[in-house]
């Protein structure tokens, strides 16, 4: 019988000196398989000097801590001995935290996808030393199933080829890392032309778009899985609030998604938050992350709604709870420090969506209940009449006797009275379960979203609390992650880890969410501190990004993944879990040009919404913050300039613009300790009698000023219209 490590016919390599070198890696994604018998590496150039020197190719595998199939992989093959042996013998093995290195993540999704014409996580992918693809796929399992060869076959399959078909692999790597330059749009985006003015009608035929796949039984749009679409909400919430022929479509759209989602098992109807998708149309079998992502932009998204007013099928006072639940989800459960040791001054990524119960990695085990155990809990009665309620039947959605809660429905009068008398009960319990894992590093700009996500919330539902968390993340991401020059643009680091920086630079996404945010808290607090960091991050994203005429998400962290993409640096300008880089970077411009006046700023922000265009109509969904940009630039965005001394009075002013749903609303709030004031504000002051007053504006002409608060919404209507 042949020794498995020579199964495929040829001479394994002989082991060099090689370990499992994660355990030191602060990535809990990494340190998760620090413990695997497989020689991990962390990506980077000794990784790839070692295949070089060994002529060997590169296994990479790519995931993250919070998934399920990445833990689920990781049991079945890479804790098998025999697996590890064979892996360790003809490949250098790569994990990679996706979340830490999204550049890597992006371009070898891109790989896979060409490949094998699926993606996921785990990915599966197999390199030549220089970094490019030759082949690729997601999970493999321990053994061959219909249509998917086990992982071993995969591992046997490519070592054959590497070692009798050397130049089919190598041109095969040549041909693909070409087809991923190409269809790399960066160099249609010319950040140096004169474009066209937006058209109005692109937006009203994006709304149309929409509701041509829109799910209008369950809400959300296209077919299972589903994910909250939130940049596109937020741009369905922008266009309603001007008045137009597609604004009420837009309005109903939202208000539809957002009723289904947040009553659903999408949102976890006893702590708050919601879970990264549905596997089901209805939402009510969630894939059981919480990604911190997913839930600042939410957050976000529900606090706008109620910005807007609602509608009578989904009110702002329903989906002013949720906002609530979710703020307070997210500084309780992803706060750094811990619960109980201090106020969150940080945001931790994700919660797992597996719980280990008795050494066993089990998916959504902390959410699930069944019949049995509600009547044991609440009593036969109550028991029962709350497993109808929340669609907790037997056999179980998710396991064969567990569900999660799925009321499915808006709950009134006896049964929402029902529902919060035995909701503590239900939540003490949960309590007491074992809690998914944490994976604790601190991504710049998903802290970004959050900081804009928890000031507009604490504006919009009167919550001091969250405008203050707001400024404590803000003021960490500026000490731990923010390193300023004192002679060109500064850098900003991704990743934290226990309140040190380390690892790459941040990538586009993370300079424009952080600007992003930051202007959004200037906006909430009028403390300029904010106003002067969010335009030393966004001069910085400019330099290190939007150089020599075009965009780019990277700047060339790692030879490889440049080797892999054909030589250059990508752009993604579709939006994924978050808004794309690109217009991000667009809608924090379009904010900065309205508080400083900067044309520069204006005019670059209009190269990037060139893009738009052929997305509008044909792939809207992946188009959403552009398309809320782009709203906001049509609509001015309005500016509005508080002047005057702090009183009362100011503040009510002031309130009252931050209730505003004009799209893109920009504020600027006299700050007299802070030095030279925001342009905005320049020449405009107190009025005569001394009294606060608020002077509204487009591209810095205003009107006369307004002075009450009746005054203030009277313009802002008529500036709508």
């Amino acid at each position: 019988m042949q020794d498995p490590a020579t199964a495929d016919g040829g001479t394994p390599d002989p082991q060099p000196e090689a370990s499992n070198a994660l355990a030191a890696e602060p990535s809990a994604y990494l340190r998760q398989h620090a413990g695997n018998p497989v020689h991990w590496q962390p990506f980077g150039d000794a990784a790839f000097a070692a295949a070089a020197a060994r002529d060997v190719p590169v296994f990479l595998s790519i995931g993250y801590a919070a998934c399920h199939w990445c833990h689920v992989m990781a049991h079945e093959s890479f804790e098998d001995p025999d697996t590890a042996e064979y892996l360790n013998a003809r490949f250098v093995p790569v994990k990679v935290d996706r979340e830490e290195r999204p550049d890597v993540d992006a371009v070898y999704m891109a790989a896979t996808q060409a490949i094998s014409g699926e993606g996921g996580w785990p990915m599966s992918v197999f390199l030549l030393p220089d970094g490019r693809a030759f082949h690729a796929g997601t999970y493999f399992p321990p053994r061959p199933l219909p249509g998917r060869p086990s992982f071993r076959q995969v591992l046997e399959a490519v070592s054959e080829a590497w070692t009798q078909r050397r130049g089919a692999v190598e041109a095969n790597a040549t041909t693909l890392a070409r087809g991923i330059a190409a269809s790399q749009p960066a160099a249609a985006v010319r950040l140096d032309g004169t474009p066209a003015p937006l058209d109005p009608s692109l937006l009203a035929d994006a709304v149309g778009a929409l509701s041509r796949s829109e799910d209008q039984a369950h809400g959300g749009f296209g077919g299972p899985p589903k994910f909250p679409p939130s940049a596109v909400l937020e741009f369905l919430i922008r266009h309603a609030a001007v008045p137009s022929d597609t604004a009420a479509a837009a309005r109903d759209m939202a208000g539809r998604t957002l009723a289904a989602m947040s009553r659903s098992a999408l949102f976890d109807q006893l702590d708050g938050g919601f879970a990264r998708y549905s596997v089901t149309r209805d939402w009510s079998v969630p894939h059981f992350e919480k990604m911190l992502y997913d839930n600042a932009q939410l957050l976000r998204v529900y606090a706008h709604w109620v910005r807007l007013g609602g509608t009578p099928e989904y009110p702002a006072a329903e989906a002013a709870g949720v906002a609530g639940r979710t703020a307070d989800w997210l500084l309780a459960r992803l706060g750094l420090p811990p619960e109980g040791q201090g106020p969150a001054v940080a945001l931790a990524s994700s919660l797992d969506a597996d719980t280990v119960v008795d050494g066993v990695h089990a998916e959504g085990a902390s959410y699930l209940w069944t019949p049995a155990g509600l009547e044991a809990l609440l009593g036969p009665d109550d028991g029962a009449a709350v497993a109808a309620l929340m669609n907790v039947r037997s056999p179980g959605s998710v396991t064969a006797d567990g569900s999660p809660l799925h009321p499915g429905r808006e709950l009134a009068g006896a049964e929402a009275a029902l529902w919060q008398r035995v909701r503590p009960v239900l939540a003490a319990e949960r309590a007491a379960r074992p809690r998914p894992g944490r994976d604790e590093k601190v991504v710049a700009g998903w802290n970004g979203l959050a900081v804009a996500a928890l000031a507009d919330a604490g504006a919009v539902l009167s919550r001091p609390d969250l405008v203050d968390a707001a400024e404590r993340i803000a003021g960490y991401l500026e000490r731990v992650h923010w390193q300023p020059s004192g002679e060109g643009p500064g850098r900003l680091i991704r990743v934290s880890h226990s309140g040190a920086a380390r690892g790459i630079g941040g990538l586009l996404e993370d300079y424009a969410f952080f600007a992003e945010g930051l202007f959004a808290l200037y906006g909430v607090t009028g403390h300029t501190r904010w106003y002067r960091l969010a335009e030393a991050v966004l001069a910085a994203a400019c330099a290190r990004f939007a150089a020599d005429g075009g965009l780019k998400d990277t700047a060339g962290e790692s030879a490889q993944v440049t080797a892999a993409q054909g030589g250059r640096d990508g752009l993604d300008v579709f939006d994924n879990a978050a808004p794309s880089g690109a217009a991000a970077l667009a809608g924090a411009l379009v904010t900065h040009a309205a508080l400083s006046g900067s044309t520069a700023d204006r005019a670059l922000a209009a190269n990037i919404l060139s893009l738009l265009p052929p997305l509008a109509l044909r792939a809207p969904r992946v188009a959403g913050w552009l398309l809320a940009t782009a709203q906001a630039a049509l609509a001015g965005p309005v500016e509005a300039a508080v002047a005057g001394p702090d009183t009362p009075e100011r503040a009510a002013l002031h309130r009252e613009l931050l209730r505003s749903a004009s799209p893109g609303l920009v504020i600027a709030v006299q700050d007299d300790d802070a030095g030279p004031p925001v342009p905005l504000l320049r020449g405009r002051g107190a009025a005569p009698d001394g009294s606060p007053q608020v002077f509204l504006c487009r591209d810095m002409v205003c009107d006369l000023p307004a002075g009450s608060v009746e005054e203030v919404r009277r313009r802002l209507a008529r500036m709508a219209s």
